[in-house]
Protein backbone atom coordinates (compact mmCIF):
# COMPACT_ATOMS: atom_id res chain seq x y z
CA UNK A 1 0.00 0.00 0.00
CA UNK A 2 2.92 2.38 0.49
CA UNK A 3 2.96 3.06 -3.29
CA UNK A 4 -0.30 4.96 -2.85
CA UNK A 5 0.39 8.44 -1.53
CA UNK A 6 -2.66 8.61 0.76
CA UNK A 7 -1.62 5.54 2.77
CA UNK A 8 1.32 5.21 5.14
CA UNK A 9 3.53 2.10 5.38
CA UNK A 10 1.02 0.51 7.79
CA UNK A 11 -1.86 1.05 5.34
CA UNK A 12 -3.49 3.88 7.29
CA UNK A 13 -5.00 6.81 5.41
CA UNK A 14 -3.30 10.17 5.89
CA UNK A 15 -3.10 13.55 4.26
CA UNK A 16 0.02 13.75 2.07
CA UNK A 17 2.73 16.10 3.35
CA UNK A 18 3.37 18.55 0.51
CA UNK A 19 5.55 20.86 2.63
CA UNK A 20 8.74 19.87 0.85
CA UNK A 21 7.33 20.11 -2.66
CA UNK A 22 8.14 23.00 -4.96
CA UNK A 23 5.37 25.49 -5.65
CA UNK A 24 4.51 25.54 -9.36
CA UNK A 25 1.70 26.79 -11.55
CA UNK A 26 -0.85 24.00 -11.76
CA UNK A 27 -3.86 23.58 -13.99
CA UNK A 28 -6.43 20.86 -14.61
CA UNK A 29 -9.27 20.48 -17.10
CA UNK A 30 -12.04 17.89 -16.70
CA UNK A 31 -14.98 17.13 -18.96
CA UNK A 32 -18.16 15.11 -19.33
CA UNK A 33 -21.14 14.70 -21.60
CA UNK A 34 -24.80 14.91 -20.66
CA UNK A 35 -27.09 13.07 -23.07
CA UNK A 36 -30.73 14.15 -23.02
CA UNK A 37 -33.80 14.56 -25.15
CA UNK A 38 -33.24 17.12 -27.93
CA UNK A 39 -36.14 19.21 -26.58
CA UNK A 40 -34.44 19.38 -23.17
CA UNK A 41 -31.21 20.62 -24.68
CA UNK A 42 -33.15 23.28 -26.58
CA UNK A 43 -34.80 24.48 -23.35
CA UNK A 44 -31.38 24.71 -21.68
CA UNK A 45 -29.76 26.55 -24.57
CA UNK A 46 -32.69 28.93 -24.99
CA UNK A 47 -32.69 29.77 -21.30
CA UNK A 48 -36.40 29.01 -20.98
CA UNK A 49 -36.36 26.42 -18.17
CA UNK A 50 -38.96 27.07 -15.47
CA UNK A 51 -36.23 27.19 -12.81
CA UNK A 52 -34.30 29.88 -14.70
CA UNK A 53 -30.89 30.18 -16.37
CA UNK A 54 -29.69 26.56 -16.17
CA UNK A 55 -26.19 27.19 -17.51
CA UNK A 56 -25.64 30.32 -15.44
CA UNK A 57 -26.68 28.60 -12.21
CA UNK A 58 -24.66 25.46 -13.05
CA UNK A 59 -21.58 27.60 -13.79
CA UNK A 60 -21.77 29.31 -10.38
CA UNK A 61 -22.45 25.98 -8.62
CA UNK A 62 -19.40 24.40 -10.26
CA UNK A 63 -17.12 27.30 -9.35
CA UNK A 64 -18.36 27.21 -5.76
CA UNK A 65 -17.74 23.46 -5.62
CA UNK A 66 -14.16 23.86 -6.85
CA UNK A 67 -13.52 26.26 -3.97
CA UNK A 68 -14.96 23.78 -1.44
CA UNK A 69 -13.34 20.57 -2.65
CA UNK A 70 -11.25 20.12 0.51
CA UNK A 71 -14.48 20.15 2.54
CA UNK A 72 -16.06 17.47 0.35
CA UNK A 73 -13.25 15.04 -0.56
CA UNK A 74 -11.32 13.49 2.34
CA UNK A 75 -7.57 14.12 2.41
CA UNK A 76 -7.63 16.94 -0.19
CA UNK A 77 -5.62 20.01 0.71
CA UNK A 78 -7.44 23.36 0.84
CA UNK A 79 -6.02 25.38 -2.04
CA UNK A 80 -6.02 29.07 -2.96
CA UNK A 81 -7.42 28.83 -6.47
CA UNK A 82 -6.39 31.43 -9.03
CA UNK A 83 -8.95 30.36 -11.63
CA UNK A 84 -12.09 28.25 -11.82
CA UNK A 85 -14.31 28.20 -14.89
CA UNK A 86 -17.10 26.06 -16.30
CA UNK A 87 -17.95 26.01 -20.00
CA UNK A 88 -20.80 24.42 -21.92
CA UNK A 89 -21.16 23.45 -25.57
CA UNK A 90 -23.84 21.60 -27.49
CA UNK A 91 -22.71 18.50 -29.38
CA UNK A 92 -25.33 17.39 -31.85
CA UNK A 93 -28.97 17.80 -30.93
CA UNK A 94 -28.98 15.78 -27.69
CA UNK A 95 -25.64 16.26 -25.91
CA UNK A 96 -24.26 18.95 -23.65
CA UNK A 97 -20.48 18.97 -23.20
CA UNK A 98 -19.32 20.44 -19.89
CA UNK A 99 -15.70 21.35 -19.16
CA UNK A 100 -14.22 22.65 -15.94
CA UNK A 101 -10.83 24.35 -15.70
CA UNK A 102 -9.10 25.10 -12.40
CA UNK A 103 -5.70 26.64 -11.66
CA UNK A 104 -3.50 27.52 -8.72
CA UNK A 105 0.10 28.26 -7.87
CA UNK A 106 0.98 25.73 -5.21
CA UNK A 107 2.46 22.47 -4.03
CA UNK A 108 -0.31 20.09 -5.07
CA UNK A 109 -2.49 19.67 -8.14
CA UNK A 110 -6.05 20.75 -8.85
CA UNK A 111 -7.38 17.62 -10.56
CA UNK A 112 -9.86 16.95 -7.76
CA UNK A 113 -11.05 20.56 -7.83
CA UNK A 114 -11.70 20.33 -11.58
CA UNK A 115 -13.55 17.01 -11.24
CA UNK A 116 -15.58 18.26 -8.28
CA UNK A 117 -16.53 21.44 -10.16
CA UNK A 118 -17.54 19.36 -13.16
CA UNK A 119 -19.62 16.96 -11.06
CA UNK A 120 -21.56 19.68 -9.29
CA UNK A 121 -22.13 21.65 -12.51
CA UNK A 122 -23.56 18.53 -14.20
CA UNK A 123 -25.72 17.66 -11.19
CA UNK A 124 -27.04 21.22 -11.14
CA UNK A 125 -28.04 21.01 -14.81
CA UNK A 126 -29.84 17.74 -14.04
CA UNK A 127 -31.60 19.20 -11.01
CA UNK A 128 -32.85 22.22 -12.92
CA UNK A 129 -34.42 20.22 -15.79
CA UNK A 130 -35.29 16.87 -14.21
CA UNK A 131 -38.97 17.83 -14.22
CA UNK A 132 -38.95 17.66 -18.03
CA UNK A 133 -36.36 14.88 -18.55
CA UNK A 134 -35.49 12.38 -15.84
CA UNK A 135 -33.68 10.15 -18.36
CA UNK A 136 -30.64 12.44 -18.69
CA UNK A 137 -27.36 10.55 -18.53
CA UNK A 138 -24.23 12.18 -17.09
CA UNK A 139 -21.41 10.24 -18.69
CA UNK A 140 -17.71 9.80 -19.31
CA UNK A 141 -16.55 12.17 -16.58
CA UNK A 142 -12.77 12.37 -16.86
CA UNK A 143 -9.59 14.38 -16.46
CA UNK A 144 -8.72 15.81 -19.87
CA UNK A 145 -5.49 17.62 -19.05
CA UNK A 146 -3.25 18.61 -16.16
CA UNK A 147 -0.01 20.52 -15.93
CA UNK A 148 2.48 21.48 -13.25
CA UNK A 149 4.21 19.59 -10.51
CA UNK A 150 6.65 16.70 -10.51
CA UNK A 151 4.55 14.45 -12.75
CA UNK A 152 4.51 17.13 -15.46
CA UNK A 153 1.98 17.46 -18.25
CA UNK A 154 -0.81 14.99 -19.01
CA UNK A 155 -3.24 15.24 -21.90
CA UNK A 156 -5.83 12.57 -22.57
CA UNK A 157 -5.65 11.18 -26.07
CA UNK A 158 -8.92 11.73 -27.90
Amino acid sequence: MSDLSHFDDAGRAHMVDVGGKESTDRRAVAGCHMVMAPATLQVILAGTAKKGDVLGVARIAGIMAAKRTAELIPLCHPLPLTRASIDFAAEGDDTLLITAEVATAGRTGVEMEALTALSVAALTVYDMVKAIDRAIVIGDMKLLEKSGGKSGHFRRER
